[in-house]
């Protein structure tokens, strides 16, 4: 699509927004030379941010026989984003304030037989209340709630086109959410959000490209490729985990057999397990958190079934990973979400030496293979960066806030 220049000024208003957030304080001459804009462009773009309370002025700086530097840094009290993790077996919510520092965190279980899309916005909407009363703000000073829901997504719509763990089928959350939450909402997939905080605030900073690795109950790769996240042209790109591992493999939720996820993804880490050493006491066949704990144990232990399940899970990992570097090659190769941080540093040693059987010597050379390093859940940050890209669309366009008088429904006050 032909972008206006309406489209090109609120990107250029929230790449410089994103800047400040990443290296505040800083000045309108370095924000140029960070974002590649003219300083009278920066200057017009900090203006508008500064009228919108999102940055403050905070004093000067010298410069080498010149005029001192104004400073300026994100307003953290100017508003606040809130962002949702919906996964297989759990809801996560954060919020933020502008400077995207958690200010509350809720969780909610997702228990077996719970996925209907009704359940499921239930368990967001409590947990979207409780950050809400825990922080104490105001309801008017949310800017936006992020949405990330596993699967593919039309952002423009809001709905959920194919969950293939959940089979939902064109489900219109957003629609189902604004029943409950009366906050402007904002829709996308783990994928793209985690690369989005890894591209602000984790291993992914300052690099052109790279890839950002999921690792939960399914699995996929955010995509930075030439310092932008990277969505293909209809939102799709990323579906590594449903890429094609192992010939007629194990039947995979989409219908495929030996996706990636089947050997990768939480359910087929137990299943490696189950096959390995049935009666083994790491397995807990109806809790999947409780089994990747136990295998985390079992290795720092030095169990040799726990090995040996991390160990062929990596040679699984680290073959469809050797695909990505030659395709993609990245300058990094990120491990994100529950399961890689669960298993840690071991699973990423041996994927590592997984990675260099397979991988073309040249584009691995220029790869590196971490861990995040990111201390809160990267999928709540980076899903509430898609509210506040919202919020700074709708810039010079709002409507008055809604009054909600429906019952149960979270408000912003007026």
């Amino acid at each position: 699509m032909k972008r206006t220049s309406r489209d090109i000024r609120t990107a250029n208003r929230y790449e410089v927004l994103r800047q400040i957030i990443a290296a505040s304080p800083t000045s309108r001459q370095e924000l140029a030379a960070a974002t590649g804009l003219s300083l009278a462009t920066v200057a017009t773009l900090v203006g508008e941010l500064l009228d919108l309370r999102m940055i403050t002025e905070v004093g000067f700086e010298d410069s080498a026989g010149g005029r001192p530097r104004g400073l300026v840094a994100v307003n953290g009290s100017g508003g606040a984003l809130i962002g949702v993790d919906i996964a297989e077996t759990y809801v996560h919510v954060e919020l933020f304030d502008l400077a995207l520092n958690v200010l509350a965190r809720a969780d909610e279980d997702v228990r077996p037989g719970e996925s209907l899309p009704e359940q499921v916005v239930a368990h967001v909407a409590a947990a979207v209340g409780s950050v809400v009363a825990q922080a104490g703000i105001e309801g008017a000073r949310v800017l936006g709630v992020g949405v990330s829901v596993p699967g593919q997504v039309d952002r423009a719509t809001g709905i959920s086109e194919y969950a293939p763990n959940w089979d939902w089928h064109n489900v219109p959350l957003l629609d189902l959410l604004t029943e409950h939450i009366a906050y402007p909402l904002y829709l996308d997939n783990p994928l793209r959000a985690s690369a989005v905080a890894e591209l602000w605030f984790g291993a992914a900073r300052g690099r052109g490209n790279a890839v950002v690795v999921n690792l939960g109950t399914g699995v996929g790769a955010g995509l930075v490729l030439g310092g932008g996240l990277h969505r293909g042209v209809s939102n799709s790109a990323g579906e590594w985990g449903h890429t094609t591992l192992v010939l007629d493999g194990r039947l995979c939720h989409c219908g495929n057999h030996g996706c990636v996820e089947t050997y990768v993804g939480a359910p087929g880490i137990m299943l490696n397990l189950r096959e390995l050493s049935p009666g083994s006491t790491l397995l807990h066949p109806e809790d999947q958190t409780a089994t990747i704990d136990a295998l985390a144990r079992g290795v720092a232990a030095r169990d040799p079934v726990a090995v040996k399940v991390v160990r062929d899970t990596a040679r699984y990992l680290g073959a469809g990973i050797a695909d990505l570097i030659n395709l993609f090659n990245p300058e990094v190769v990120v491990l994100s979400s529950w399961v890689a941080a669960t298993l840690g540093e071991p699973l990423v040693a041996e994927v590592r030496e997984a990675v260099a059987r397979h991988a073309l010597p040249r584009p691995l050379a220029a790869t590196e293979i971490v861990l995040s390093p990111i201390p809160t859940d990267p999928v709540c940050l980076g899903a509430a960066t898609f509210a506040l890209e919202g919020a700074l669309q709708t810039v010079g366009q709002r409507s008055p806030r809604r009054t909600v008088r429906a019952k149960g429904r979270i408000a912003p006050s007026t």
